[in-house]
C-alpha cells in the first residue's frame, strides 16, 4: 500500500499579524480536509514593522502612528474581529498594552523549525494566542521561553539563546527575500515551493492550491514517462 503523498507548505508570516492568525487558521481546516497528503508547514518570518524597540511601544501610540488614532483603528478592527469570529478566534484587541517587535519571536519559531514542523506549529499558534486572545507581550523573554516550554522545547536552552545574537542574521535575511520574490504582505503561503497564494484565503481556496500542485506534479511525471 502505496504512503500518503507529502507536500511543503511555507507560510511567510508575522505574529503580530491578525490575518495572520486567520490564516493560520484557514490553512489548518484546509489540511484536515487533504486527508490523503502529508503536508509539512513551514514558518517564514515577516516582520510588518522592523523598526520597533524590542521593548515595543505602548499600543495607542502604534495604532495612532498606523491608523491617525483609535476611530481609524476600530474600523480597521471591527472587520478583523467580524472575519474571526465564525472561525472561533475571538480577537481582544482592547487587552494589547504593547505593540511589539518580533524579531525573538521569529527566533525562537526558526529554532522551533529545527526540532520538529510539529513543535514549530505549535509554538506559532501558542504566540497568535498570547498576542491576540491574551493581550500578552510576545516580544518579552520571559513569554518567548514559557511559550517555547509549552510547544515541548528547552526552555533553559531558549532563554539563553535569547540573551545573543544567534540567527539575528539569519531572520533579517529571510524576510529581505521574501520582499525580493515580491512578498509586500502576509499571508504568503508558498505551495509545493512554486505556488503563491497571497493573503488570508478561506480554506477552499487552499485546497484547491494543493490540489493544483498535485496535479502538476502528476503531469510532470506523466511527461517524463513518455
Amino acid at each position: 500500500m502505496a504512503g500518503k503523498q507529502k507536500l511543503e507548505i511555507d507560510v511567510i508570516s508575522d505574529v503580530m499579524c491578525p490575518w495572520c492568525y486567520i490564516g493560520k487558521t484557514n490553512l489548518d481546516t484546509a489540511i484536515a480536509q487533504m486527508k490523503d497528503l502529508d503536508v509539512e508547514v513551514r514558518w517564514r518570518p515577516y516582520q510588518l514593522d522592523g523598526t520597533l524597540p524590542k521593548e515595543g511601544i505602548s499600543r495607542a501610540d502604534y495604532l495612532n502612528n498606523k491608523f491617525g488614532g483609535e476611530a481609524g483603528a476600530q474600523e480597521v478592527y471591527g472587520r478583523i474581529k467580524d472575519a474571526g469570529k465564525p472561525l472561533g478566534i475571538d480577537f481582544n484587541f482592547d487587552a494589547m498594552e504593547v505593540s511589539p517587535n518580533t524579531m525573538d519571536a521569529h527566533r525562537v519559531i526558526l529554532w522551533a523549525g529545527g526540532q520538529s514542523a510539529e513543535i514549530q506549529n505549535k509554538l506559532v499558534e501558542r504566540l497568535f494566542e498570547i498576542f491576540f486572545l491574551e493581550g500578552g507581550h510576545i516580544g518579552l523573554d520571559e513569554v518567548l521561553v514559557k511559550a517555547a516550554e509549552h510547544a515541548g522545547m528547552d526552555g533553559a536552552v531558549v532563554d539563553d539563546l535569547l540573551k545573543t545574537d544567534s540567527d539575528k542574521e539569519s531572520i533579517t535575511s529571510q524576510i529581505d527575500h521574501a520582499r525580493q520574490i515580491g512578498v509586500t504582505g502576509v499571508p504568503c503561503f508558498i505551495v509545493d515551493n512554486k505556488y503563491a497564494v497571497m493573503g488570508a484565503q478561506p480554506p477552499e481556496q487552499l485546497v484547491a492550491a494543493m490540489e493544483h500542485a498535485l496535479g502538476e506534479r502528476e503531469l510532470q511525471v506523466n511527461l517524463n514517462r513518455k
